[in-house]
Order: C-alpha cells, then structure tokens, then sequence
C-alpha cells in the first residue's frame, strides 16, 4: 500500500471510531452522522494533500486548512461548522488515548452572529387556523379526509413545538392522549412528554372519525400515507402548509413547520412561560439553544419595567 493510501485508510478508521461514538453514545442520527463525515472527509483530504493526517496533524495545519476554506469563500457558518466537527474528533482521539496531545483545543471558531428566528404574529397564526377550520367545514365528501388532517397538523403543530419529524411520526394512538398529554420521541430517541390543549385533542378525534368513516381507519400512523414510511413526509407538510398559507392572505415563502415551532415558543414566551420551561417543551437538549428567543425576553422586559415601573411615565 502506497503511503498516500495507508493515510487514507488510517484516517478513515479515526473517523469511523469517532462517528460509532456519536451514534452509541449520543443517539446521533443518520442526517447528523453523514453531516460530519462529509465535513472531516474533506478535513481528512486536505491533510492527505499535504502529505499529513489526522493521527499527527498539529495546530497548523488545521489553521491552514481553515484558510483554504476561506480562499473557497465558504460562509462563516460553514466554517465554524467544520471546525466545530474537528474539535470534537480530536477532542475523542485525545481522551480515547488515540493521540497524546489536542491540536484543535486551542482555536478559536469565525464570529458570526445568529439570525433571529422566522416568527409568525398571533394574528397570522389565527388567520392560518380560521382558514383550515373554514375549509375543513365546507369541504365537498372527497375533500373531507384531507381538509379535516390539515387543521390537525396545524392545531397539533401549534400547540406542542413540535419538531416536523416528530408530528409526522406521530401514532394514531397520541388522538387518545391521557390527561391531554403525548410522549414523543426526539432527537437521539429521548423522549419527553408534550401536553396538548383542547383544541388540538378535538381535532384529532375529529380527523381520525373521519378518516374511519371514509375507510381509512387502518394505519398505526396519525397522518399515514402510501410512502415507504408508511406516513406523511416532511415535505408533504411543508408543501400544504405554504397552499394553505397562499389561500389565507400570507405569503408562503414565510411558513414552513419550523417556523411554527419558533411561533409556538416565541408566543410562549411573550406571554410569560419560562424560559426553562419551553426547552422542555421544545426538547432542546441545552438552553442555549432555546436562548434564540431571548429577544422576546427582551421586549418582555422593556414592557414590564414600562407598564409596572412607577416613574415610567414621569
């Protein structure tokens, strides 16, 4: 074997330890998986090019495949992906006792600044909700089966934060939900409990009767389909949120479920929930993540120390 071919083949087997760690021990999913393998493939090959790999490479010669990123205009985001995928790997060799020292320790990551979460108003989501209700009541017989799951996708969505792959994989058992509260299973398969208000139990009892009436009873799945999966896919559902949305008055390039999910924590939150509370809900694994909406906090604030202060109006 060629010294080239042996470093390939080295550094493969550190990344394929690296990867069997993440799926066994952090519930990693396939998405997330192939995502870092394609970032430290190219780490691995830009190292081979050099006549180096990831066994030996030192803090230069990482320094030096982010520049190349840079000199292929990569987005800061991308960058500071690639680096995080490569702090991790070496952070496992060090610990694992496959290398002696930590080249990627002491690096520090492109600034960038987080977007601000898509959010729909209360008044847009009510719009959304009153045209699938409206929709659904005078839905013609063949239209009634798809009108009635479109406002139980919608009413379920709204009310839980659920992640698109969660709602769809929802069973049709979750219509019978004891004491107004499903388990769901997240990222990783960690599952949590989501409760459910009125309006979604409603109309999921109200979809799955009638879908049994028009002869569609059979399917474990809540929103079943003829896929390999057995139920709706994810794009299914973006695709008839965005006509719905067409069909309320609100553009569709500003629906998609995600943007639902940040509307139900974003509403939450303005309305007084704890921020703990909604990483809950939301099954964020560390708050952080759910610190995306600190600008509702924000706003929250200013209105408190505005309406309650007692100088505020001197």
């Amino acid at each position: 074997m060629s010294a080239g071919k042996h470093r390939r083949a080295k550094a493969g087997d550190l990344v394929a330890l690296f990867l069997d760690m993440m799926a066994t021990e952090r519930g990693a999913s396939r998405n997330t998986l192939e995502a870092y393998r394609r970032d430290l493939d190219d780490y691995a090959d830009h190292l081979g090019g050099k006549k180096r790999d990831i066994g030996k490479a030192n803090t230069e010669d990482i320094r030096g495949y982010l520049a190349a990123l840079s000199r292929r205009h990569l987005a800061a985001t991308s960058v500071a992906r690639r680096l995080s995928a490569i702090r991790q790997l070496h952070r496992f060799l060090y610990v694992e006792g496959k290398r002696k020292d930590d080249p990627a320790a002491v690096l520090e990551g492109p600034r960038r600044g987080r977007a601000l979460p898509k959010v729909l108003s209360v008044d847009e989501v009510t719009r959304l909700l009153a045209t699938a209700h409206a929709e659904s009541e005078k839905a013609a017989k063949g239209e009634r089966v798809r009108a009635a799951r479109m406002v139980c996708l919608l009413e379920v969505l709204y009310a839980t934060g659920l992640r698109v792959s969660e709602l769809i994989a929802l069973p049709a058992t979750a219509a019978r939900a004891d004491g107004g509260v499903i388990t769901v299973r997240g990222k990783g398969g960690k599952e949590r409990l989501v409760p459910l208000g009125e309006a979604a139990c409603k109309a999921m009892r109200s979809y799955l009767s009638i879908r049994k009436e028009a002869g569609g009873e059979g399917s474990r799945w809540l929103f079943p389909s003829f896929g390999e999966s057995g139920h709706m896919t994810r794009q299914h559902a973006a695709r008839e949120l965005k006509a719905l949305a067409g069909r309320a008055g609100i553009e569709p390039r500003k629906i998609s479920p995600h943007v639902l999910r940040h509307a139900f924590a974003s509403h939450l939150l303005a309305n007084g929930a704890d921020l703990r509370i909604v990483q809950a809900l939301l099954g964020h694994a560390d708050v952080s993540t759910t610190q995306i909406y600190t600008h509702v906090l924000d706003e929250r604030l200013k209105s408190m120390v505005r309406d309650l202060h007692p100088l505020a109006d001197d």
